[in-house]
Order: structure tokens, then sequence, then C-alpha cells
């Protein structure tokens, strides 16, 4: 069985019947009572967010999971359509299950995280980065600027990311898809 020790940053766990990953998670010590470890707890199957706190030792209940590499391919009225890339089956999943799905584009590789215990589909990880076409940005007025002035830009995806005013319409940029940011152009 595995203790709160056992706790890190993405590990999914089973608490009061539902799934939460853990977001963010660490140790409150004391003096004269016995140490605490709290974690921040995002849910999988719901939309709840919740802090927990646990005494040290306590038995928590992590669920086994599995990522199996799959292929996007259309969005429509029922969802988001994948298709996995050993067994060609497609399925489809609800938006609320994706991380960033302003940034999926047209048979794109992502992740699916499958609950092993009940071989449910459960969300869906795109990679870190990706590479994306700025398909419109206003052009970038030249000046003194003291910081880094930055301009919204729509790439090929609909997503709109704030960039620099040096990348303009037809470059290809990368982009960070956990935040949203901009980080360099690609030649």
């Amino acid at each position: 069985m595995a203790t709160t020790a056992d706790i890190r940053t993405g590990l999914i766990i089973k608490l009061d019947n539902s799934l939460y990953s853990v977001v963010e998670f660490g140790q409150n010590k004391t003096a004269r009572a016995a140490a605490k470890v709290w974690a921040k707890l995002k849910g999988v199957d719901n939309t709840r967010s919740i802090e927990h706190t646990w005494n040290s030792g306590d038995t928590i209940f992590p669920v086994r999971i599995e990522k199996k590499p799959f292929q996007f391919l259309y969005k429509d009225d029922t969802g988001y359509n994948f298709m996995d890339n050993e067994t060609f089956e497609q399925i489809v999943m609800a938006e609320s299950a994706i991380d960033a799905p302003q940034f999926l584009k047209d048979g794109q590789e992502v992740s699916v995280q499958i609950n092993t215990e009940t071989d449910q589909y459960m969300a869906v990880e795109l990679p870190d980065k990706i590479v994306a076409l700025v398909t419109y940005s206003e052009p970038g007025v030249k000046g003194d600027t003291a910081t880094r002035t930055l301009k919204p830009a729509t790439v090929e995806t609909g997503a709109t990311v704030m960039v620099p005013l040096f990348v303009e319409e037809g470059e290809m940029i990368r982009i960070n898809t956990k935040t949203g940011e901009y980080i360099e152009r690609v030649k």
C-alpha cells in the first residue's frame, strides 16, 4: 500500500470515490504535533479542485495510469475524435478532458491517459511544445521600447498567442502548450 511519502506531482489518486491528480504538495512539520502532508488536487473525472491534508504516513490509493499515443483526427458535435496509432480504434473525448484544445492540429500526436483498472479513457495531453504557423498578425511598429513588447497573433489552430513585435504573418513559431506562451521562431 502506498503512503503519503509516495505523493508526487502528477500522481493520480482515488479520494472519496473520485480521481484526482496531484498539482502541488508539501509537508508541514511542527515541534509538538505529527507532520502533516498537504496536496492541491485537480479532479480527473470531475471539474473540482480541492486541497486535502493527511497525517504523515497515512495510506493513499494511487490509480495506475497508462499513456498511449493517439492521433487527433477532427472535432465534431460529439467531441474531439482521436485514433489509436497501434489498433486504429477511434475514440471521442470531451473538450474538458483535453489540457489545451485550442492548440490541437489535425494529425497531431497526443498522449491519452487510460485508467488500467477500468480501461476508461481519462485525459488527453498535448506535447509540451508545438510548432504552429502564424496566420494573422498586425504589423509591428518600430520605436523606442524599453521593455519586451508583445502583440497578439493568431496561429493556424485559431488560438491567439502573444508574440514579440518582430514576428510576422506566415512565420512558424514554437508555443508552450501548458502556458500558451510564445517560445521562439522556427526556421
